[in-house]
Parts: C-alpha cells; sequence; structure tokens
C-alpha cells in the first residue's frame, strides 16, 4: 500500500471522526495523513511539496493546541446575534 493510498484512508477517517463531532481526534488522524503524504513526496524529491504539506501541518496542530486548550474563541453553533 503507498503512501499516498494510507494518507487517503485516514483522511476518510478524519471525515468520518469530523461528522461524529470527534474533532480532536479528527485533527490526529488528519496529521497523521498528512505525515503520509511528507514521506510520499520525499520519496518522489517533490522538495515544494514537502514544504507546503509541512507549513499546513504547522498550522493544523498549532490549531488542535488551541482548540484542546480552549483558547479558540470560535463557536460553530449559530448565535441570534450572528445573523
Amino acid at each position: 500500500m503507498s503512501f499516498a493510498v494510507l494518507g487517503g484512508l485516514l483522511l476518510n477517517v478524519g471525515a468520518f471522526l469530523t461528522y461524529k463531532g470527534k474533532i480532536y481526534e479528527a485533527v490526529i488522524v488528519y496529521l497523521f495523513a498528512d505525515a503520509c503524504w511528507i514521506v510520499m513526496a520525499y520519496e518522489r524529491d517533490d522538495f515544494y511539496g514537502m514544504l507546503s504539506i509541512i507549513i499546513g501541518v504547522t498550522f493544523g496542530f498549532f490549531a488542535y493546541l488551541k482548540m484542546k486548550n480552549g483558547t479558540m474563541k470560535k463557536n460553530l453553533n449559530k448565535d441570534e446575534n450572528d445573523l
């Protein structure tokens, strides 16, 4: 199984976890999928692909930390003041 396929499968698992409302677990699965794509880009000598994936993983990890610490300041529920 290639790293691209494994990353795609992990992406589907992450989407399912997001659908179920398990956001923290989904973010971790997404980070593992990104790691698979980093390895895939490395194997293909795609430096710019690796760089862009690493930047995305870094932002995703920081978002995970903010969510875990409760400092995200973003609510997914609609509020009457949002209209």
